[in-house]
């Protein structure tokens, strides 16, 4: 194999600094004795990974260049995904560089850089590495040593939208195949390996909203149980959610619009607030987002016209309903669906009426901790049987197989939702921390996923023998 060429640097090699030295790497990443040299520098420094990260590059860029490399390229990736996976992504990014320069096609690499990317700010390069990734390849399948199941998970790849499935779909017992559908042609549909279940994992309803023909074309010739059918996740749009929540007990939605560009006017503004029975204050946020990025709160029209001039992309605009409890904190409930089932995740409690768990300093106050576990352990007597009544109406009203809701609970006791759809995360967390009191509920939520396909598949597999 011809070795790429690569631009001269100046300096006798074994004289340089370590940062000259990793300079000169990035000039010429084939360079073995490079690798060599920053291998014997990092195990003087006590950098033994870094030493093992140039010794195994050292050794694979030889076998690249003598003809005898073809692995070569994926052994660098493992040396990058390691320093991926601790969140060293500046490293990372030198090395899946390094990769790219073996193996231009290897789309795993692309993927991960439009993390890194995404990461530091960088968009425009975010975009060109996502398009290169699919473009190259479209299912993606994790090895897994004698699994229980074949499980395909439909995925976009162009925008976040994907329900976060690492706790829910076990790689150690499902092979997951994961199907970047927006990037794939229909013919595709029918050169998938065999699998025993698809996951529709499009969660995000604004996301899933232009793919909709797409889907329900893959729909139409799918054989095998599908959970989370889109059909269902594109009802959970914020601006449709108090229509499909009409008539349930002692729930309470905001009224909610939807307008997909910049008002021409004022009036117009107004006319569409009036319309949509908003009152002020009202909360301004990007269709399709979550965690709060782009939300808004604005006290008149003034504001709100400011808020959604020079864009050109959808907004939502919802009243603000001041929710906080009798002592003066905010506090935001989450709770997953399983199967329309309900189960407790977290619950965040701030004095900021825009409440995240990781802004709302959970740790730091040992009250806050005490009444997150009380919510986990007996949820329905810390919010009242006509609340449990509620969100068990709430989950059949869904109908989806995964979802999930964050709420308020309203001093009458009612539920009032901020929003209910299928892209709720659910993540473990260190079994040694603070928050550890947690890990027990998420594992019940993991398990009862776990269930639910083993079920999925046996109702199908015996309509399939009583049909014979």
């Amino acid at each position: 194999m011809t070795a790429i060429p690569e631009p001269e640097f100046s300096a006798p090699f074994s004289s340089l600094s370590l940062a000259d030295l990793e300079l000169a790497v990035a000039q010429k990443p084939l360079n073995v004795d490079l690798h060599r040299l920053m291998f014997d520098r990092k195990h003087q420094q006590g950098d033994e990974l870094g030493a093992l990260a140039h010794l195994i590059a050292a050794k694979a860029i030889d076998a690249y260049l003598t003809d005898d490399g073809n692995n070569a390229a994926w052994q660098l990736y493992l040396v990058a995904t390691g320093y991926f996976m601790k969140g060293d992504y500046a490293i990372a990014e030198r090395w899946y560089q390094i990769v790219l320069t073996l193996d231009p096609n290897l789309a795993a690499a692309y993927q991960n850089l439009v993390v890194i990317h995404l990461h530091f700010g960088r968009h425009a390069e975010a975009e060109v590495c996502r398009a290169r990734a699919y473009q190259i390849q479209r299912v993606f399948i994790d090895p897994v040593v004698n699994p229980v199941r074949q499980l395909l998970i439909l995925c976009v790849g162009r925008t976040q939208g994907n329900i976060p499935y690492e706790v829910l779909l076990s790689a150690e017992t499902s092979q997951r195949i994961k199907y970047i559908i927006d990037y794939a042609d229909v013919t595709e549909d029918a050169q998938l390996p065999p699998y025993d279940l698809a996951f529709n994992a499009i969660g995000e309803p604004d996301v899933a909203a232009p793919l909709a023909e797409r889907l329900d074309r893959f729909i139409q010739t799918c054989q095998r149980p599908i959970l989370n059918l889109p059909t269902l996740v594109a009802r959970t749009q914020r601006h449709l959610l108090s229509e499909l929540m009409t008539g349930l007990e002692n729930v309470v939605v905001a009224p909610c619009v939807r307008m997909e560009a910049e008002p021409v006017s004022a009036e117009q503004l107004q006319a569409n607030i009036v319309n949509g029975d908003i009152h002020f204050p009202v909360l301004v946020r990007p269709a399709g987002s979550h965690g709060g990025q782009g939300l808004v709160r604005c006290d008149d029209l003034v504001a709100t016209l400011t808020a959604l001039q020079s864009t050109d992309s959808a907004h939502y605009l919802s009243s603000f309903i001041d929710c906080r409890s009798a002592d003066g904190y905010f506090r935001k409930y989450r709770i997953i669906y399983v199967d329309k089932q309900p189960f407790a995740y977290h619950l965040a409690i701030s004095n900021e009426w825009m409440v995240h768990y990781h802004s709302a300093d959970m740790v730091s106050n040992a009250w806050k901790i005490a009444e997150e576990k009380l919510f986990l352990q007996n949820t329905a007597a810390v919010l009242g049987e006509p609340a449990m009544a509620a969100l068990v109406q709430i989950g059949q009203r869904l109908n989806l197989d995964y979802a999930g809701i964050d709420f308020a609970l309203l001093p009458d006791g009612q539920v009032f939702i901020f929003e209910a759809n299928a892209t709720m995360l659910v993540h473990r967390v260190a079994s040694d921390g603070l928050l550890a009191h947690k890990n027990p509920y998420i594992q019940r939520i993991a398990d009862a996923f776990e269930q639910m396909q083993v079920r999925r598949i046996s109702n199908l597999d015996s309509s399939n023998t009583s049909k014979t």
